[in-house]
């Protein structure tokens, strides 16, 4: 067979190939279970709208009132019960809490996500702690705050344990993942040099992952400081947050939520702002 046969030959077999029908499999169980859980909520939802009794509410007049009450709130926001330096200092109070939590979990997290890698321990320990840290990360951080409160009370101690036990668990995964993705071969060739458990810490898993462990820490922080937000109000651990309930359930002053709420706003926007830069440098200098 010459070489004008074999491309005649190619070029029938591609056509036969692309005309045969080709089988898509549309359900699959993940496709499966997308739709039974839409379904599910649709249903849900539509008996919620109507078993309720909506007589008694005139829409018309709640939406009035729900304008009302938005344009008070952050168009007519003022100080009442206390003044700008001391929302400033509640704030930083919350701040405060978000970082010791921050801090705390991510030293724990770093021993545990080095026991919870695949490729760093045998997989019974690393199943072991992850199956711990899923169970954790299962309860909210509030339940966490209010279990610990049963032996230490409600106020700040209860709520920097329940947070650094949540922030721990949320950690120790994303460490663990970001140093599952170090090459195997690199840690081979460490141990056939010689090199200990250690070494090969911090001078290949360490290093290799740092990026990826700042970003994810930076991201718990701010997830932290709106924890810590409404930790003030549920277990009575200070700061911005305690303003807040106050002022929505003692002073019932709906304005002075309004500039609790852009001091929160402003420092979450601070907060991303500088994160997205000091992200940017690592990766130029990395």
């Amino acid at each position: 067979m010459d070489v004008n046969e074999q491309v005649v030959s190619g070029e029938q077999m591609l056509k036969e190939q692309s005309s045969k029908p080709i089988k898509i499999k549309l359900l699959t169980k993940s496709t499966i279970a997308i739709r039974i859980t839409l379904l599910a909520l649709a249903f849900l939802t539509v008996y919620a709208f109507f078993s309720f009794d909506y007589k008694e509410i005139d829409f018309g007049e709640a939406m009035l009132a729900t304008f009302a009450n938005i344009k008070a709130m952050f168009f007519e926001a003022h100080f009442n019960h206390f003044t700008f330096t001391h929302a400033l200092y509640q704030v930083l109070i919350t701040l405060g809490l978000a970082f010791l939590t921050t801090i705390f979990g991510a030293v724990i997290a770093v021993f545990l996500g080095l026991l919870a890698a695949e490729n760093l321990t045998s997989k019974r320990v690393s199943a072991g702690i992850k199956g711990i840290v899923a169970f954790i990360r299962a309860v909210p951080t509030v339940l966490w705050v209010l279990i610990f409160a049963v032996a230490a009370g409600l106020g700040s101690v209860a709520a920097v344990i329940g947070m650094t036990f949540h922030s721990v668990s949320y950690l120790v995964k994303a460490y663990s993942e970001s140093f599952e993705e170090l090459d195997n071969g690199v840690i081979e060739a460490l141990q056939s040099s010689g090199a200990s458990f250690w070494q090969i810490i911090f001078q290949a898993v360490i290093p290799s992952s740092l990026t990826y462990m700042i970003s994810w820490t930076f991201l718990r922080f701010e997830i932290n400081f709106a924890v810590a937000v409404a930790m003030g109000a549920a277990a009575g651990a200070g700061g911005i947050g305690f303003d807040m309930f106050m002022a929505s359930n003692f002073y019932l002053d709906i304005r002075e939520i309004g500039t609790i709420t852009y001091f929160i706003l402003a420092i979450a926007i601070l907060l991303e702002v500088f994160a997205t830069k000091f992200k940017k440098k690592l990766r130029v200098n990395g």
